[in-house]
């Protein structure tokens, strides 16, 4: 039963931290990233089987924590409140042109951001071409032009 608990516990605390570090974290990966993603995933495995590598000790974690995983879709889809503690919301960060600095500053995107995926997405140049940008759930950032601003 303490694997199991260890599994809960491992799981909740890497959901609240991930969580806490904002949507852009994860959502452009670099090297450091990638390199501290490997640590974690090192200290997390020490976390969650202890002194017992035995099989049956990682079978009994695999099965915890994709039914952790599971529970929670099945609750998510259930109660949108907790979908939204969860993964978040969609948030709009350019409206007419204009940041919204507060919200920026709060996600952790500066302008180049915005700038490069109106660039990628819909061939922008400058901020006041964009009607709304929005920073998606999943950490992405979509990009809605203003009329007629769209790039051949």
């Amino acid at each position: 039963m303490d694997t199991v608990f260890r599994a809960l516990a491992i799981y909740l605390g890497l959901l609240i931290v991930l969580r806490s570090t904002g949507k852009r974290s994860l959502s452009q990966i670099t090297t450091f990233d990638f390199v501290l993603l490997l640590i974690l995933g090192e200290s997390t495995q020490q976390a969650l089987v202890g002194d017992d590598f035995s099989i049956t000790t990682g079978l009994l974690l695999i099965v915890t924590l994709v039914g952790i995983d599971v529970t929670l879709s099945f609750v998510k889809g259930r109660w949108r409140r907790m979908e939204r503690l969860i993964d978040g919301v969609p948030l709009v960060i350019v409206e007419d042109g204009q940041p919204i600095r507060q919200r920026m500053q709060m996600s952790r995107v500066d302008d180049g951001d915005v700038l490069a995926a109106a660039r990628e997405l819909q061939g922008l140049e400058r901020m006041d071409q964009i009607k709304y940008a929005v920073l998606e759930r999943s950490g992405g950032i979509s990009i809605i032009p203003k009329t007629g601003e769209v790039a051949p």
